[in-house]
């Protein structure tokens, strides 16, 4: 079965083996020996009898025309899904021979119907034959011309018929040896330059990719005001070439791990040996060792499978396109997770105190920075209760408003026809769309719609009866301080929490945002990251690493890491089992 797409859509299925060569019977067909006439046995047949003749010839004519242009495969059937995949790994499966015929055959039908792939076959001057085969538009093609063709066809290997002799005659330093047809195809879809020798049993590959990538720049999601401005691009070399040049110790250690069965998307973890608690690094390669998927594109499909928690908003693994972070991080004994393809580096394990600093903190005097934290925990906080707390106060304990204030809220809420809890929900639904609305536009003009929008939809609701102006400005005053949360992730949780309060609030007063907060806190309590309790140092207590919590203390004074096992708070850090049941699932 060379071409299975061709064969899938030229016959029905007729029970013949997708192996075989031989024609499928058909069952309507006349025997080929049997010529039709007007006479047969000495009888005559009838008109219809002719046309239904007639008609056949012309059916099974039409049918094998059809079957010669299908690449020459003659009434094969049609074979299913999981046939088609036996038959990739049958052939995956087999090692590299030493037969080149044999070898490219089966290279030929692994990428049938691929017309991106190159197969120069080719004689060594005064050597054996040898074949190149690579992926058009991964390889650079003036490089192998220059590296691979000419030195072999031109200089040649002076008599010498082996292996060594090319290898010699190759005039490329990175060169590695593979010995299997799985791990041939698995090179060349990573841009590599496979040969094949006539003789060997096992094949040269070479590092020739040549891809056009997004030059190095400073990241869009995150601001820059003081520190490095370069930012992770879609290139995972480059990245990690990014941080080898801020950590130069051969301390720092990568795995690499391929996931996904089509996509063999390459994940690198990333630690200090030294440093970072082999129990957790062989935690998160148990967690990326379980996730069987087909393929994914971006490292948050990863953050989704690894999670300690996938029902919880909050999220556990914090998201990064700067290589400083990923440093410090590191050099605080954490890992950090890389994907081909994405520019976002995943960090684990994530604490809420740690989302909620920002780098600026570290680029900054510290008491400046310990200022700028407070500032930032304020308004995190009326983030999160401030529509609620307007929402009880007005419904239920009006008594708690100054006099003054209160007839001030009564008067523009005259001709309101909704309660206070209605109007909040309208209003921060509303700009949360516009929100939304602002991050999908094209660049020009989102923030021109997000802020204009803003302004004309407040105003006109406020022009038509329909919110009031303390709600409108309690709205405005929310969505101002949701922006101080460095951490977008976070953000985005904080966020979507605010409602279910605002719910508790329009329906128990302050009792219910008491009782929301409790279960949230109770939450937060119970979250683990990587077994390391999601509240660390606060809860548990560890008041040796206070100085770069709520405050960021002198450089000086902060000469301890923080602890990061878990192993005394969370015994049971190993959640393999769960990942391999969700995975079978």
């Amino acid at each position: 079965m060379s071409n299975p797409t061709d064969e899938r859509s030229l016959q029905p299925d007729t029970g013949a083996p997708p192996g075989s060569s031989e024609p499928a019977p058909q069952p309507n067909a006349e025997p080929e020996t049997k010529q039709p006439g007007p006479e047969q046995n000495g009888q005559q047949e009838s008109p219809a009898a002719a046309s239904d003749t007639d008609q056949s010839v012309q059916d099974q004519q039409g049918q094998q025309g059809q079957q010669a242009a299908g690449n020459g495969i003659q009434g094969q059937p049609t074979p299913s899904v999981q046939q088609v995949l036996d038959h990739q790994r049958e052939l995956l499966a087999k090692p590299v021979s030493g037969k080149l015929a044999a070898d490219i055959d089966v290279m030929r039908q692994i990428y049938s119907n691929c017309s991106d792939l190159i197969i120069h076959e080719f004689d060594v001057r005064q050597g054996p034959a040898v074949t190149v085969i690579y992926l058009d538009g991964l390889c650079d093609t003036k490089e192998i011309d220059l590296h691979i063709l000419n030195p072999l066809q031109h200089i040649g290997t002076t008599g010498a018929a082996d292996k060594n002799a090319i290898v010699e005659c190759v005039t490329l330093s990175s060169m590695l040896e593979v010995s299997s047809i799985q791990d041939a195809t698995d090179k060349i879809g990573y841009g590599n330059v496979i040969l094949f020798i006539d003789g060997e049993t096992s094949a040269l590959v070479y590092s020739l990719m040549h891809l056009t990538l997004r030059s190095i720049e400073e990241p869009q999601a995150e601001t820059v005001v003081r520190g490095p401005r370069e930012g992770f691009v879609e290139n995972i070399q480059t990245n990690i070439s990014l941080l080898r040049r801020r950590i130069h110790s051969p301390a720092l250690k990568m795995k690499s791990i391929y996931i996904g069965r089509y996509t063999k998307t390459a994940t690198i973890v990333t630690y200090i040996e030294g440093i970072t608690d082999p129990n957790l690094v062989r935690e998160m390669e148990q967690r990326l060792s379980a996730i069987d998927i087909d393929g994914f594109m971006d490292s948050s499909h990863i953050e989704e499978w690894v999670e300690d928690n996938p029902f919880s908003p909050f999220p556990q693994l914090m998201s990064t396109e700067r290589p400083d972070v990923v440093t410090a991080h590191l050099l605080e004994g954490k890992i950090a997770v890389f994907t081909d393809g994405s520019p976002v580096a995943l960090i684990a394990p994530a604490l809420l105190m740690s989302m909620m600093q920002s780098p600026e903190d570290f680029y900054q005097r510290s008491i400046v920075a310990t200022g700028i934290r407070w500032l930032r925990m304020f308004f995190s906080f009326i983030t999160v209760f401030g529509p609620s707390l307007y929402v009880a106060v007005l419904s239920y304990h009006q008594e708690m408003i100054p006099t003054t204030l209160l007839l001030t809220i009564a008067r523009s809420r005259e001709q309101i026809p909704f309660p206070a809890l209605v109007e909040a929900l309208l209003m921060e639904i509303t700009f949360e769309a516009l929100r939304e609305a602002g991050i999908r536009l094209p660049r020009q003009v989102g923030s021109a719609v997000s802020i204009v929008g803003a302004l004309v939809i407040g105003q006109a609701a406020i022009a038509a009866g329909i919110v009031s102006s303390p709600m409108v400005m309690v709205v405005a005053v929310t969505a101002v301080s949701s922006f101080l949360i460095p951490n977008y992730s976070l953000g985005i949780a904080i966020r979507l929490i605010r409602f279910p309060i605002m719910l508790c609030a329009g329906f128990l007063g302050l009792y219910g945002i008491v009782l929301a907060a409790l279960l949230i806190l109770l939450h937060l309590m119970t979250l683990r990251s990587f077994g390391v309790p999601y509240l660390s140092p606060i809860a548990p207590v560890q008041s040796s690493q206070f100085k770069d919590t709520l405050i960021r203390a002198n450089r000086m004074h902060m000469k301890t890491r923080p602890h990061l096992t878990g192993s005394f708070f969370n015994r049971l850090r190993s959640r393999a089992d769960l990942y391999k049941s969700r995975r079978n699932n």
